[in-house]
């Protein structure tokens, strides 16, 4: 890899340090191909992104960046994953390092602030932003469905009271 490659390769470590809403470093030393390529899969379905880049380029791009804490997780075979949304690559990591005990999560960072393996675990069990939205639109819903629902009571009332009489005027 020649200088001008590298500059290319830490311009875009540092761009992904600057718009990611969380990343997560790991190391996947023993990993198959065949595991990598799950993670992979895993991450593309989550709408997240998986890199390995080397350790000395992570380390030249996270400086003087948000995710500056991360520099000493960069040691070995470290793969790194991120996403726009704070909890997608959490999840997706915390979901592999269950099935594979050669992926082994060191820690990551979310808007600024360094998460240990522990702080990973817990955003991980964060809600998703799709989830969040959902909850909030239903929150919002549920009002308006329950004045609709008032507004027609009423109406429905009087009309099974009007059906009640005409039913005991036929019988009599």
């Amino acid at each position: 890899m020649d200088r001008a490659q590298k500059e290319k390769v830490v311009e875009e470590l540092g761009q992904i340090f600057e718009s990611s809403g969380v990343v997560v470093v790991a190391r996947y030393e023993g990993l198959t191909v065949a595991e990598m390529q799950d993670l992979r899969g895993r991450a593309r379905a989550a709408e997240t992104s998986v890199r390995v880049a080397k350790n000395r380029l992570a380390k030249i791009a996270v400086d003087g960046t948000q995710c500056e804490s991360l520099a000493p997780l960069l040691e070995g075979m470290t793969v790194l994953t991120y996403s726009e949304d704070p909890v997608a690559a959490a999840k997706v990591v915390e979901d592999f390092a269950k099935t594979n005990a050669k992926f082994q999560i060191l820690g990551g960072n979310m808007g600024g602030s360094a998460l240990d393996r522990a702080g990973v675990e817990a955003v991980s069990k964060m809600p998703s932003r799709e989830e969040l939205i959902a909850s909030i639109v239903g929150a919002i819903g549920a009002p308006a469905s329950n004045i609709a629902g008032a507004i027609g009571a009423p109406a429905s009332n009087i009309a099974s009271i009007l059906s009640t009489i005409e039913e005991k005027a036929e019988a009599a």
